[in-house]
């Protein structure tokens, strides 16, 4: 099975040791420390097989070797040497490249029946959990990990955030450029953190107590001190009663959505008064009772707003924020959901000149870099034709569902064309760009059009994307991990944005459609998965959620 397989370095340990019991005290190894080891506590379960004993004793201690890592664990040793361009890496690493990646998140999905891909549960030995539980009793207090900000622009305001000063408003560029930053955080909905409890089994019990975790959160949010907040896994009642009243004394606005059905989290977006003025809120729902496909509760929001600066142009920004299915097994659905989210952008963003205004899309797509969905967002087309659903979000090294993506992907019902805009829209777009016909002649050319399209396998999207993050450190090449639990460390959040021509940051894209765009000046670095670990791992003392803060500074650059 996926679960029971275990990574090629640890088969390759399990060769070279020999471990018996002495009574249920002593842990006698007859190798030497393999140089792909990682040192006790970095993972919740060991990195090497361990026999099952019949009783495994309270008492049980790790063997002498450990003491070096044991004091390296415990040294609660800082950070603080870091450059305002310096990238902050371990060696050995634990992915060395997008094939290894370990295994994923796995949620219950009660309530949603899926009967092409039956979800089946992990179990993991009883050594491994053993070890996890004997590591955390014995473990001291962990340090915290430091994130440092990288630079793109000379003059970005980032600089100021972490040197708790506020940003000079008189300051003379600031009054010709609009500056912002926009942050992507799932903060673990306390609703799935108790329906999934195996993925926090290295946690302390008392971590994992929503009165715990959401000063903590709150605590985080405020320091960073975003302009926009793009929040996943909103629980709803805790968004009613603390969250969003926390948010508005903060100086937030909040938009929220959630999910449909009994799904009790949700999406949220909150932006500053005194940077935004909301025009539109745009909710997306991806449920559809009537197409079998879309049976799933996940949904989107899409602002547009505008800043509250003067210029030449009534300039708007477009927010987008989701949390998309995460069942590797239904690439198809998540695809659909995607065009979904696209075609209300789409909508919600085009300006008077037919460009679209500066595009910001945040959220949990529960997809890894370099798989097809994430390639399809930033290249902005997918050929979809022999593509088994397994591997549409690259969620597993092998994946379970083969069945091959229908061609098209989605029933003609929904509205939505492989463009991934609103039908509706797109012949409106084609009139008013002067495909004036005989009434005949449209007609015919629309049956054609039509027919075509259902026999196509391409997918495409009009935007110009760019992701904030590279997703590995370039100097090692190890990757960059937005969440780490029990059972696994991989990047699935993200920040997308359209980038400006002059944006040096941003990737090659398709030519300029857009009313100007954004500069990327900043990032707050992400962290490795070794990293993660030596603070025992997401959530832990200091950070309350499954997953890291995303967060970036832009420029509004006008055309």
């Amino acid at each position: 099975g996926r679960h029971s397989m275990l990574p090629r370095h640890v088969q390759r340990l399990g060769r070279d040791w020999i471990a018996h019991w002495n009574g249920s005290q002593i842990l006698a190894l007859n190798s030497p420390v393999s140089s792909c080891m990682r040192w006790a506590g970095q993972y919740p379960w060991a990195s090497f097989p361990l026999p099952a004993p019949a009783d495994f004793s309270a008492n049980w201690r790790l063997p002498p070797f450990f003491e070096p890592w044991r004091q390296l664990q415990n040294s609660n040793w800082q950070l603080d040497n870091f450059t305002q361009s310096s990238c902050f890496h371990l060696p050995n690493p634990s992915m060395k490249s997008e094939g290894e990646e370990p295994l994923t998140k796995k949620r219950r999905l009660s309530g949603q029946h899926d009967t092409s891909a039956p979800e089946e549960e992990t179990n993991f030995s009883n050594q491994k959990e053993a070890l996890c539980l004997s590591e955390e009793k014995h473990s001291s207090k962990k340090g915290t990990v430091k994130r440092h900000w990288e630079y793109f622009c000379q003059h970005s305001r980032t600089m100021k955030i972490f040197e708790n000063k506020e940003a000079d408003q008189n300051n003379t560029e600031s009054e010709a450029t609009f500056d912002f930053t926009v942050m992507s955080y799932n903060i673990l909905s306390q609703n799935l953190l108790e329906d999934n409890s195996h993925l926090y089994k290295h946690c302390r019990q008392r971590l994992l107590i929503w009165t715990y975790r959401f000063p903590n959160i709150l605590q985080e949010i405020k320091q960073l001190d975003a302009d926009v907040l793009c929040l996943q896994e909103v629980q709803e009642d805790h968004y009613r009663t603390e969250i969003k009243s926390s948010l508005e004394s903060l100086g937030y606005h909040c938009e929220y959505k959630m999910r449909t059905g009994r799904k009790p989290d949700g999406c949220a977006i909150c932006f500053k008064t005194s940077k935004f003025s909301l025009i539109s809120s745009n909710p997306v729902e991806f449920f559809r009772h009537d197409i079998p496909l879309l049976d799933r509760d996940n949904v989107g929001l899409v602002l547009l707003l505008q800043p509250r600066f003067h210029c030449k142009t009534n300039a708007a920004v477009c927010i987008a924020n989701t949390h998309l299915l995460y069942n590797p097994r239904r690439g198809d659905i998540k695809l659909t959901q995607l065009a979904m989210l696209l075609a209300e952008i789409a909508s919600v963003a085009p300006q008077k000149d037919g460009t679209f205004c500066p595009i910001i899309i945040c959220g949990d797509f529960n997809s890894v870099p370099g798989s097809p969905l994430y390639r399809f967002i930033k290249e902005g087309k997918l050929n979809y034709e022999g593509l088994a659903i397994g591997k549409v979000s690259g969620q597993e090294q092998f994946p379970r569902g083969q069945r091959i993506l229908s061609i098209p992907i989605w029933p003609k019902k929904l509205g939505i064309s492989q463009n991934c805009v609103y039908e509706i829209k797109q012949q409106q777009k084609e009139e008013n760009a002067g495909q004036k016909l005989e009434a005949e002649k449209l007609d015919n050319t629309q049956e054609i059009v039509i027919a075509s399209e259902k026999l196509s396998s391409k997918l495409q999207h009009h935007f110009k994307l760019s992701s904030v993050y590279s997703h590995y450190f370039p100097e090692t090449g190890i990757p960059e991990v937005t969440t780490c639990h029990s059972r696994s460390a991989v990047t699935v959040d993200y920040i997308f944005y359209s980038a400006a021509n002059d944006d040096t940051a941003a990737q090659p894209g398709a030519e300029d459609s857009y009313h100007g765009g954004l500069k990327l000046l900043g990032r707050l670095a992400l962290l490795t998965e070794k990293d993660l670990w030596t603070v025992n791992g997401l959530p832990n003392e200091n950070n309350s959620s499954d997953h890291l803060p995303l967060l970036a500074e832009f420029r509004l650059i006008e055309r």
